[in-house]
């Protein structure tokens, strides 16, 4: 029998690397646009810096308002525990300025309208406004929670600093726990964000790669620890 006291420093280990006894995450393949629900967006796979990743690329109506973008991974199933995916967003050619190449991962979907989300803006990560640098990692929540409600009424909470470059890989990893979330950027050990409240009720729902208008994004090595 070990010694108590080496079962406990392995739990603690086990704790502090962010996975759980029997989290054990497992890889969610990408290699077929046959397993996306689009939503307003279009999806081509493809090898962007030298990865196999699926390429999803805004296709909504510039003039139809305020849509969700999204590609649904059909099959999946989460409520509790953690993501992670490696992304890429930079903006279309012929983006206007203000956008930011938005990227991220939506979590808890349910029919393309109801969801949590965490995405970057890879383009105000080394902005020279400090101001701007500030809104490169951001929650929002749907429906009823877009960013802007969130920035207006609750300013620096839902959104924080994090270093990015536009097109260049970086790692996301979400942990949810009931109503909070936490979202870690390119390994970090600490959290780029915490949202101690997520928005919706705390239901199982698929996962989905978000952008944002304008967006032109990659994504690989999806897992999941249910």
């Amino acid at each position: 029998m070990f010694p108590r006291y080496i079962v406990f420093f392995a739990l603690m280990a086990t704790c502090l690397s962010g996975q759980l006894p029997g989290q054990a995450s497992h890889e969610v393949s990408l290699d077929s646009v046959g397993k996306l629900e689009l939503h307003n967006v279009k999806a081509d796979l493809l090898t962007y810096r030298g990865v196999a990743a699926m390429r999803i690329t805004d296709s909504a109506d510039p003039n139809g308002g305020d849509v969700e973008r999204l590609a649904i991974v059909r099959g999946t199933s989460f409520q509790d525990g953690m993501i992670e995916v490696a992304v890429a967003g930079d903006t279309a050619p012929n983006a206007p300025p203000e956008q930011r190449g938005f990227v991220g991962i939506a979590f808890r979907v349910a029919d393309g309208s109801h969801f949590e989300c965490f995405y970057i803006r890879p383009k105000n990560g080394r902005s020279d406004d400090q101001v701007q640098r500030n809104h490169s990692a951001q929650y929002v929540s749907t429906p009823g929670f877009p960013w802007y409600k969130l920035r207006s009424e609750n300013p620096g909470k839902y959104e924080s600093y994090v270093d990015l470059v536009p097109g260049q890989w970086t790692n996301l990893k979400i942990q949810v726990a009931g109503q909070t979330a936490r979202l870690y950027v390119n390994g970090a050990e600490q959290p780029t964000l915490i949202v101690d409240g997520l928005k919706q009720p705390a239901l199982k729902g698929g996962i989905a790669l978000w952008v944002g208008p304008g967006t032109i994004a990659h994504f690989a090595g999806l897992k999941i620890a249910p």
